[in-house]
C-alpha cells in the first residue's frame, strides 16, 4: 500500500504535513493510551480543554514525524527536522486543531484498513 493512500494531510505555519499511522506510532499510542482503541475515550473524556489540547498536539507531532521519519530514513544525506510539539502550539490557533481531528482520524483509519480480496472457489457457482 502506498504511504499516500494511508496519510491524511494538514497545512501547519504553511507547510504541508502527512499525518501517518505507522506500526511505530501505534506503539507510541499504545504505550500512552494503552491502545487506539482507547485514544478515542482519552479524546472525548480529558479532563480540560487544555488536555485535550495537549493530547491533539502530541499526535499531530506524532504522527506528522511518520512521513518525516521515513523521508529522513530514505535520503539519509538531506533529513528533514522532525515537527515539535512547540511548533505545532506556535503555528497553529485552537480551531485548525478542531479540524485536525478529523485528519488524525482519516489517517487513523487509513493506516488500520484492511484490503480484503477474495479469491474465486471453483465450488462456487454465479447464481442468477
Amino acid at each position: 500500500m502506498d504511504q499516500n493512500e494511508r496519510s491524511a494531510a494538514i497545512q501547519i505555519g504553511g507547510e504541508t504535513y502527512e499525518l501517518l499511522l505507522t506500526t511505530k506510532a501505534t506503539k507510541e499510542i499504545a504505550k500512552r493510551y494503552g491502545g487506539l482503541e482507547n485514544l478515542g475515550t482519552k479524546l472525548i473524556k480529558s479532563e480540560n480543554f487544555e488536555m485535550a489540547l495537549d493530547e491533539i498536539i502530541w499526535l499531530i507531532a506524532l504522527m506528522a514525524n511518520q512521513s518525516i521519519l521515513i523521508y529522513n530514513l530514505r535520503h539519509k544525506d538531506e533529513p528533514k527536522p522532525l515537527l515539535t510539539e512547540e511548533e505545532v502550539e506556535l503555528l497553529t490557533s485552537p480551531l485548525e486543531l478542531a479540524t485536525y481531528k478529523d485528519a488524525i482520524m482519516e489517517a487513523m483509519f487509513r493506516g488500520t484498513k484492511r484490503n480484503v480480496e477474495s479469491e474465486a472457489d471453483p465450488k462456487n457457482v454465479p447464481v442468477g
